[in-house]
């Protein structure tokens, strides 16, 4: 059995009006910086520019408290207000079109042949890239749906945050530069993904930033738990509701490319930094699929397996 001694999980929340990085060990959360020791390692950020060491000293300080070896002063999780893990990512990049039972769920809706796949067409990972700070909001985090649409989808994906420079690297190296995993809403609004009057041939026919980049349109957390506590993170199970509705099921297995290779591919075209995010795609039971949209009242539960649970409800 893996020994848990260790396990912690970041979180970022608010104390008084600022932003503070917390660490979770069971039910309390213990201020970073001082089982750190450092004041200026006061923010999930500031950490993952040094992610190695402070990875193994937090791990260390877990087990000690577990232990009873030290006593330092916590408060209760369920009394913190938590906002995104990561206040501000730096990068976020989003892998398209990346499980297998997405893209045959595609491939039914739009009547074509289920085809080969990239990979198996000897192709590479496609990104888009996300913008960061007018997009990520936390857990139980009010989303307003842009005024725009009204084809708003959900897309839950596993979240890989990038914990060390990483340029030109192989996928046989490449979880090495993995800190850790969260969760991620990619919300789409699907009304907003085409210029009609380019027409599809154009380079300029598809619209990402109305479509992927409005205000909240990357709820992510609730909190980052470090990779070297994930026992495998292609074998993870997933799952969505809206409102109690069970959306989509499935598993990290089905992806196409796997976290390696989406790094390997990423990283020998730009260089990733810590604190990067690497949307790895989403799995079948979008709404586009089912002609379900999102409207305002309607809440959002994620859930992946041995990372957590997030929630965040959709407003007017």
């Amino acid at each position: 059995m893996k020994n848990t001694l260790g396990h912690y999980q970041l979180i970022t929340h608010r104390v008084d009006k600022n932003l503070q990085a917390g660490v979770v060990v069971d039910t309390l959360v213990y201020e970073a910086s001082k089982l750190l020791g450092n004041p200026h390692l006061n923010s999930v950020m500031a950490i993952m520019d040094a992610w190695t060491a402070c990875n193994k000293l937090l791990t260390q300080k877990a087990k000690a408290i577990r232990a009873k070896e030290i006593r330092p002063k916590g408060i209760e999780l369920k009394k913190c207000k938590l906002s995104a893990p990561l206040m501000y990512p730096g990068d976020i990049y989003c892998a398209g079109a990346n499980y297998s039972d997405h893209m045959q769920e595609m491939a039914r809706v739009t009547g074509l042949p289920p085809g080969p796949n990239m990979k198996e067409l000897g192709e590479m990972p496609w990104h888009f890239i996300k913008s960061s700070r007018s997009t990520i909001v936390g857990t139980n985090t009010k989303v307003k749906i842009p005024h725009y649409s009204k084809m708003l989808d959900w897309e839950i994906e596993l979240a890989v945050v990038i914990g060390k420079t990483c340029s030109q690297v192989l996928a046989k190296d490449a979880m090495k530069y993995v800190a850790g995993y969260t969760i991620a809403n990619d919300l789409s609004a699907r009304d907003a993904m085409r210029r009609p009057k380019n027409p599809p041939s154009s380079p300029f026919h598809m619209d990402w930033i109305g479509q992927k980049c409005f205000d909240g349109a990357c709820p992510l957390g609730p909190w980052i738990v470090p990779a070297d506590q994930v026992s495998d993170p292609h074998q993870l199970a997933m799952k969505l509701w809206v409102n109690d509705e069970l959306m989509q099921d499935s598993n990290t297995n089905k992806l196409i490319f796997n976290i390696a290779e989406q790094i390997e591919a990423l990283s020998n075209r730009i260089t990733l930094h810590p604190g990067d995010l690497v949307l790895t795609g989403t799995p079948s039971g979008v709404g586009l699929a089912r002609k379900i949209f999102l409207k305002p009242g309607d809440h959002l539960k994620l859930w992946i397996e041995e990372v957590g649970e997030l929630n965040h409800t959709m407003v007017a």
